[in-house]
């Protein structure tokens, strides 16, 4: 009877303690109800002592089940198995999961422990058998259901990864100290895991998850999700080279999987881990050009020094064996003396620890694009080309081009034929003193290829930029002219490795819609110059940009500073608002149609042409004083340069008494001296 029921607490059924599971397997499910009985024919056992036998042999059937889980998570014949996808894999492994039967073992060995130590008391003492395996066991009746509650709920739900740690934190927070206690280790077993994978990605830029548990996943991962072809996607990355790759990674190549992110580690957190993994991945593989042209530092680790990463990767240490393990365990020790050399998932210190990586990946990275690729350098250029802060090649460029933009781009040729004044600018105002110039094209989106400037050959031929535009049909031609075909010049840059960091594609396209404004108001200042004067509103925040990357030491910092200045150019120009940008833009064309109409014509016999020029002027100049002094622009940020712009739109109230006597006027009145005279 002792034995009997001693091997049946440790799994093992035979006549006395049945099993109702009869051929029972590995890959059998684990049994949603406790399928230990004892025998129904037995006789000599009283109706009390059965229901504590029953009672007692229900621990036998959640061992045999927690060991069945911890064998099967445990199982790595998957691995001997070659060419075979992880993904693909029927028995879908899971390395939070074998890290959770690993501490179920722990827990597993406490109980076979005691029940070893029950038997020698049985067997050296004449005791009473019932009442001892209670007493011995007693304390497992709080531990060994919810553990085998756990499992089902794990099994059931296919729970993995960032999920399965989720579901362990939650379970901690329960009012039995001992379990507590034990799911705490169980939650720890998981923390290891993580932070191994933590340290992989965080300390050597590599993504280590084969089986998709981690909250940090690869792009293509969510593809081969999407039905895309795992194949495809390797074959393309393959294709593209270290800076394109580069670039990807940065980019698109990895995202925060909410699905495997843990409810407790915060959002910003997890974006911090993302940051620093594809820092360390930038710092760790730099493009060979980039190399091969810097004298100074020679070096890969000179980007990332070792004595650095050593100190990610002790920060993370620290983090992982922040108590002493003991794995020899006495047989006198109780669950919760031995469980209790294990310590909570402290938040609090995780997060300092992510955010002080953080911080070293960022001031690496800071230094790599800063001082080492020499951003400031190329921000001067992004300012001379881009913000036209070159006024001079600028004005030399338009001078040049300015019989050419007088009639509509010619499909075939206008890139070509822009070319030719651009190159002549360069030579007469920038020469070859300027590094930059080499990394600017000029392209027409809508008329050609991109065409790349140079410094020599310029064609002998310039004539032929201007073919056809001749006095005679200059004026033929003045009545179809589109102002807005050239509007579409625009200018790229050539960014190397790792700029492509910081110069993104939505950020070139910002310096691109800037460049494209200042170019057509320009164009338009120039026209006026001969009549008026020009306006200027970007030193200014080139100035505190400047303060700003001079006082930074922080690459995350240094993309905000940029940003903002992008921001506050397009803000203060007013690009972001639709309304005053299209009339601003319909001013320019009436501008440069009143200036042209001067030009080309003799004693101002065209007057109805400048009447109606000037009705529209009024309109629209009229439309935009009101816009900008309504009251949802007033009260918005941009308030200070709204107030700035008024002061010289309206510096003799000459717009203000006209848009009022618009808004005042209740029938249309004939001629001006007539509401003179009332």
């Amino acid at each position: 009877m002792l034995h009997e029921l001693l091997l049946a607490l440790l799994g093992y059924t035979g006549d006395l303690i049945t099993d109702r599971r009869n051929n029972l397997t590995a890959d059998n499910p684990i049994s949603d109800h406790c399928t230990f009985k004892l025998a129904p024919d037995i006789s000599f056992i009283d109706p009390s002592d059965r229901e504590l036998i029953e009672r007692i042999i229900t621990l036998g059937f959640y061992y045999r089940e927690l060991e069945r889980f911890s064998a099967k998570s445990r199982n790595l014949n998957w691995i001997r198995s070659e060419n075979v996808n992880p993904l693909e894999n029927k028995e879908n492994p899971s390395v939070y999961r074998r890290a959770l039967a690993n501490g179920i073992v722990e827990i597993l060995s406490i109980y076979t422990s005691s029940i070893l130590h029950i038997e020698q008391l049985l067997l050296s003492e004449t005791m009473p058998i019932l009442a001892t395996v209670t007493q011995g066991l007693n304390k497992f009746f709080t531990l060994l259901p919810p553990l085998y509650e756990l499992i089902l709920e794990i099994e059931r739900g296919d729970i993995r990864g960032g999920q399965l740690l989720n579901l362990l934190h939650k379970k901690c927070h329960c009012g039995v100290p001992e379990l507590q206690t034990c799911i705490q280790r169980l939650l720890w077993h998981g923390h290891q895991v993580m932070y191994n994978q933590l340290a992989s990605w965080m300390v050597y830029g590599i993504l280590e998850d084969r089986h998709g548990e981690f909250f940090i996943s690869r792009q293509e991962d969510r593809n081969v999700e999407n039905n895309s072809s795992h194949t495809e996607t390797s074959e393309k990355m393959s294709r593209l080279s270290i800076a394109d790759a580069s670039l990807t990674d940065w980019h698109m190549g990895f995202h925060i999987s909410l699905d495997m992110l843990p409810e407790y580690i915060p959002m910003r957190v997890a974006e911090s881990i993302l940051f620093a993994g594809k820092a360390v991945r930038v710092l760790r593989n730099p493009s060979p050009t980039f190399l091969s042209r810097d004298d100074v530092y020679p070096q890969v680790e000179d980007l990332l020094p070792q004595s650095e990463a050593d100190k990610i990767e002790n920060m993370l240490l620290d983090l992982k064996l922040s108590f002493t393990l003991a794995f020899l365990i006495c047989l006198k020790v109780t669950i919760v003396n031995f469980l209790q050399e294990s310590s909570e998932f402290h938040k609090r210190s995780f997060e300092c620890a992510v955010d002080s990586i953080q911080a070293i990946a960022a001031s690496h990275l800071w230094q790599l694009v800063v001082v080492r690729a020499d951003l400031n350098g190329h921000l001067k250029a992004l300012k001379d080309y881009f913000l036209l802060a070159k006024g001079d090649f600028f004005q030399c460029f338009l001078e040049e081009s300015r019989q050419l933009m007088r009639l509509p781009p010619r499909q075939s040729t206008a890139e070509a034929d822009l070319m030719v004044p651009f190159q002549l600018a360069s030579l007469k105002t920038i020469g070859e003193e300027d590094k930059y110039f080499s990394k600017v094209s000029l392209r027409m989106p809508s008329y050609g290829i991109t065409v790349k400037p140079s410094l020599l050959d310029v064609p002998k031929a310039t004539s032929a930029a201007a073919d056809g535009i001749s006095g005679a049909s200059l004026s033929n031609a003045s009545s179809e002219m589109s102002v807005d075909g050239w509007h579409g010049i625009a200018l790229e840059y050539s960014i190397d490795w790792p700029l492509h960091l910081f110069f993104t594609q939505e950020v070139l396209s910002k310096y691109l819609r800037v460049f494209q404004y200042l170019l057509r108001l320009k164009r338009t200042q120039m026209e006026l110059e001969k009549l008026w004067a020009s306006v200027d509103v970007i030193e200014s925040q080139w100035n505190i940009l400047q303060s700003h990357i001079q006082d930074s030491h922080d690459f995350t910092e240094l993309v905000g500073f940029h940003q903002e200045y992008l921001s506050a150019l397009i803000s203060q120009t007013f690009l972001d608002i639709g309304s005053v940008s299209r009339i601003l833009d319909g001013i320019m064309k009436l501008c440069l149609q009143f200036c042209w109409n001067i030009e080309n014509q003799d004693n101002f016999s065209n007057t109805s042409e400048l009447e109606h020029i000037a009705e529209e002027f009024n309109k629209k100049s009229n439309s935009l004083y009101t816009i900008l002094r309504s009251s949802r622009l007033a009260g918005s940020q941009r308030t200070p340069f709204l107030r700035r712009f008024l002061l010289r739109l309206n510096l003799n109230s000459f717009f203000e008494s006209t848009a009022k006597g618009v808004m005042n006027v209740v029938r249309p009145r004939p001629t001006l001296p007539g509401l003179n005279q009332q």
